[in-house]
């Protein structure tokens, strides 16, 4: 079939088909003259169809006839939902879908849609750039303007509430979904009420062809209550996710079940009539939506942000908790996470001098993949389990707890402010951990391998310190991309805790362990309590800890595997490795040696900072529906206020906006606790 020919005017082709009772039920017609359309003046084609009415006739006849007999409720009931309960299945389903359309059904509108136009969009907005009365005016003339009130329309829409109706009622009845909505326990259940209530009005369609809705109409009013009830349960159950955790199951079918309930609302308001203006005007709304589903049917980019948007909320709002105990405020919790960095920097010089000793065991790629894995993994949960600090940790767990001024109160210039106030504190406190972890590995790492070497007598740095003062020279190696990389590792060990202190929440795995039979039984009940709590403070940031571990031990090995150039570059751990390579030189290096070392030091820092940074308040401001405008315009308020307080950045300084700040931190702690 022939779809689309440039060269064929609207007048020729209204003439070819319609100038005689066209009963075929070929598309092209349409197809043709659609397409024509679209490139002429639509007021020519208007006056075309007032200067013939017979060829006006004949195409309303011709429209009216392939339309018969081809249900549009697959159109409301099925396009632009999610058709399946999990996001990676649907998500396979459209890609296919794009790549490969399925074959629909001739006798549905959806055939028609599709073999008439290959952009179902590109038709909608054709149709929305039409001046309203034109429009309306086409409908007339091909007698379409109230088919709106034809009982089989209103026999199909009502069938397709129904349809979605009986569908939400099976999701929302789910007893993970229930659970969700603790609050709707001692009511009537919506969804029922609402599948009651459209099942009637289809009876009674049924026995009165000619019954119309309208505004005041009191079915019309009960049904709205139970929708706007239905959608009230959603959003309270997505509010309880925060409470109560939430699966990627859970959270697809919830957004199932309100796209259902929306399209509900939409379907019934066609229905409803209360003056002629409203048959022309919903006649054209059905017409506009249902191009709309069906443009929208297969869009990826709309399932990954529906779908990820609340997990990426609660990924951050997991972490928030954490973040809290990340920013400093006072010069007394300034020293004290100075004094945290500082053990921090004493365990990673440790893991300096261990790393070079794994480099000396001969093995394979793979085991030292593993060795060094091992290495910074138990390092990193030892970090954790003394509550010491490592540098750079602090923006992946701050992200839920910076944007929460901007999500409680909007996007206002006083709220960016405070929020520049708080990514003051928050660089100030990486700062001080960057000096405390800096300051300490150096001699740590100096005086371990030091200690080997009269021991052993033998300098074990000698044989890598022109490695390791190699990668600490931006200009010989790729050191800020691996600083990068790093930090690219620090946000996803901060995804990892939050999905884990999500999925801990959700499983109600803290409370499995303190009613355990068998504990309780073998150790007794306080020691399962103990447990408990232990498990719901510490496990998401003991897993979290030790892939980042994983993540830093292997990067190098597989690189070297796969022949590309990975590595990673950790501030602290730059530093400990620079004590080594001046010791492996004897301390006898050049000036420029030296100083580029040591600059490089605190660059990898600062982008080990910046891409966690970035990335985790990207996370958060996506959580957050944060548009791209609105984000720019938070990073120029941080810069001026940078200008405006530079020392604000490096020093506890207080300030009038600190009281605002520290109540905010409180309240994220506060509600974390009451959640659990």
């Amino acid at each position: 079939m022939k779809l689309f020919n440039s060269g064929i005017h609207f007048e020729s082709v209204l003439k070819k088909y319609f100038s005689f009772r066209n009963e075929t039920l070929s598309l092209e017609p349409f197809a043709e003259f659609l397409d024509s359309a679209k490139r002429a003046d639509f007021t020519e084609v208007l006056n075309s169809f007032r200067s013939n009415p017979n060829i006006a006739g004949n195409f309303g006849y011709y429209i009216h006839n392939i339309l018969r007999e081809r249900p549009f409720n697959l159109s409301l009931t099925e396009a632009n939902i999610l058709s399946e309960n999990a996001f990676f299945p649907e998500l396979k389903k459209r890609i296919l879908n794009k790549i490969l359309p399925p074959v629909e059904h001739e006798n549905t509108v959806w055939y028609l849609i599709d073999n008439v136009s290959l952009t179902p969009k590109s038709e909608l907005k054709f149709l929305h750039n039409l001046p309203e009365n034109e429009f309306t005016e086409f409908l007339q003339i091909i007698g379409a303007a109230d088919f709106i009130i034809k009982p089989e329309v209103k026999k199909e829409l009502i069938f397709s509430m129904n349809i979605l109706s009986w569908r939400v009622t099976g999701m929302a009845m789910e007893v993970e979904v229930v659970r969700m909505a603790p609050e709707y326990r001692n009511f009537d259940n919506p969804f029922l009420a609402l599948q009651n209530e459209l099942e009637d009005l289809a009876e009674e369609l049924e026995q009165n062809p000619e019954l119309q809705l309208n505004s005041k109409d009191g079915r019309y009013k009960q049904i709205k209550i139970y929708i706007e009830q239905c959608l009230e349960f959603v959003n309270i159950a997505f509010k309880n996710s925060s409470q109560y955790g939430i699966s990627g199951k859970i959270n697809q079918s919830l957004l199932k079940i309100r796209q259902q309930i929306q399209r509900i609302y939409e379907t019934i308001q066609l229905l409803v009539i209360d003056t002629d203006e409203d048959v022309a005007r919903n006649s054209k709304q059905l017409i506009f939506n249902i191009l709309s589903y069906k443009s929208h049917k297969n869009n990826i980019s709309e399932l990954i942000n529906d779908s990820t948007r609340l997990i990426s909320h609660l990924i951050t709002n997991h972490t928030a908790e954490t973040g809290s105990h990340y920013i400093t405020s006072t010069k007394k919790e300034y020293m004290t996470m100075f004094y945290k960095a500082s053990g921090g920097g004493i365990i990673v010089g440790a893991l300096c001098v261990l790393k070079v000793l794994y480099g000396y065991i001969p093995g394979s790629d793979f085991s030292h993949a593993f060795f060094y894995s091992f290495n910074y993994a138990m390092g990193f949960v030892m970090i954790y389990l003394m509550r010491f600090t490592l540098a750079t940790k602090q923006p992946a767990m701050t992200a839920a707890t910076m944007t929460k001024v901007l999500s409680e109160e909007g996007n206002t210039q006083r709220n960016r402010t405070e929020f520049a106030h708080l990514v003051s504190k928050l660089f100030r406190s990486q700062f001080i951990a960057f000096v405390g972890n800096v300051l300490l590995s150096f001699p740590v790492a100096l005086a371990i391998i030091y200690g080997l070497d009269v021991f052993f007598s033998q300098n074990l740095a000698i044989d890598r310190s022109d490695k390791l003062l190699k990668d600490l020279d931006p200009f010989k190696s790729k050191a800020i991309l691996h600083a990068s990389i790093a930090g690219f590792y620090l946000f996803i060990s901060g995804i990892i805790s939050g999905n884990i202190g999500n999925n801990s929440v959700f499983y109600q795995i803290p409370e499995r362990i303190a009613k355990n039979l068998s504990i309780r039984k073998f150790f007794g009940a306080k020691f399962a309590k103990g447990l408990s709590k232990y498990y719901a403070r510490n496990w998401p940031g003991i897993v979290s800890n030790f892939w980042f571990g994983v993540f830093l031990g292997a990067t190098a090995p597989v690189g070297l595997f796969l022949g590309l150039d990975l590595d990673i570059r950790h501030i602290t751990f730059a530093a400990g490795n620079f004590a080594l390579g001046l010791y492996g030189k004897d301390f006898s290096v050049d000036t420029y040696t030296f100083w580029i070392s040591f600059i490089t030091v605190f660059l990898i820092g600062f982008f080990n900072f910046l891409v966690s940074f970035s990335l985790s308040m990207f996370l958060a401001f996506r959580s957050r529906k944060l548009n791209f405008g609105q984000v720019s315009e938070i990073y120029r308020e941080i810069f001026r206020y940078f200008l405006k307080h530079p020392l604000k950045f490096f020093l506890p300084i207080r300030s009038g906006l600190d009281k605002r700040a520290d109540e905010l931190m409180s309240s994220t702690v506060a509600t974390k606790s009451e959640d659990r």
